[in-house]
């Protein structure tokens, strides 16, 4: 009686190792680029340039070999001489997609790249400053990248551009229960949301539009069946962890006694 009562509690223990073991992913899960050959080349041709959008935030200095001329189109939070240095002023995207320049005025800048709007600067500028230097930098490009990642949060950008690849770089890369073939992107076109889904384990993520990530994109990995099922899992298995302490503890009493 007591050999089959302690084979029964053996072959419990092995159907809970079991479920462990179903659990792991394979290796076509979690591998990256699975369909690329050795030295193969693949093109980029997406040609992607950042642009600006409503509720960009914009740092634009004006510079050139007059400081006193190139003055007023620079603004500045805080006055010289009353403690700390004085703060630059970024201009906001409003809902028309225009700034409000100094001495210049309204100017449509929704749509346009770094470059773009460089070059209309310049020209506006060329009756005020001659050669005027013009620095712009986007201070508001951030990604979200939510899910099955190692480190989920908001990550500022230092650049004009990242790939969604950096972008969980940052994160501290997929979980072993992160699907990788169906990674969610969201992107906000004023105010209407667009859901593309893209696949790491083909090498023609590079292709995807949205393989380049734009300001305030939202990255979203989700859990596969194991990581769905994972905290009834645990509870399962806490639970046939305990009983099993239980029964195997009531054993070795029932040993000893006999």
């Amino acid at each position: 009686m007591l050999k089959t009562g302690i084979s029964i509690r053996v072959v419990f223990l092995f159907c809970v190792i079991a479920i462990f073991v179903a659990s792991c992913a394979s290796r076509k899960e979690v591998v990256y680029f699975q369909d690329t050959g050795d030295f193969e080349t693949l093109v980029n041709n997406s040609g992607f340039i950042s642009k600006f959008k409503v509720d960009d935030l914009i740092d634009i200095h004006v510079s050139s070999l007059n400081p006193e001329a190139s003055g007023p189109f620079n603004l500045f939070r805080g006055m010289p001489g009353m403690g700390g240095q004085p703060e630059q002023v970024n201009y906001l995207v409003d809902q028309a997609g225009e700034i409000d320049f100094p001495v210049i005025g309204k100017l449509k800048v929704e749509g346009l790249s770094p470059d773009e709007l460089r070059i209309l600067l310049r020209e506006r500028l060329s009756e005020y400053l001659k050669d005027p230097i013009i620095n712009i930098r986007l201070r508001n490009y951030t990604v979200t990248v939510l899910g099955e990642v190692l480190r989920p949060g908001t990550y500022p950008v230092n650049g004009e551009q990242i790939t969604i690849l950096e972008a969980l770089g940052f994160a501290g890369d997929l979980t072993i229960r992160g699907v990788r073939t169906n990674v969610l992107v969201i992107r906000d076109f004023n105010g209407t949301k667009v859901y593309t889904r893209i696949d790491l384990t083909s090498k023609n993520v590079v292709k995807s539009p949205v393989y380049y990530l734009t300001q305030n994109d939202v990255v979203y990995v989700e859990p596969n069946k194991s990581g769905i099922s994972a905290t009834s899992l645990d509870q399962r298995t806490t639970i046939a962890i305990s009983i099993a302490s239980i029964l195997i503890t009531s054993t070795i009493i029932l040993i000893t006694r006999s």
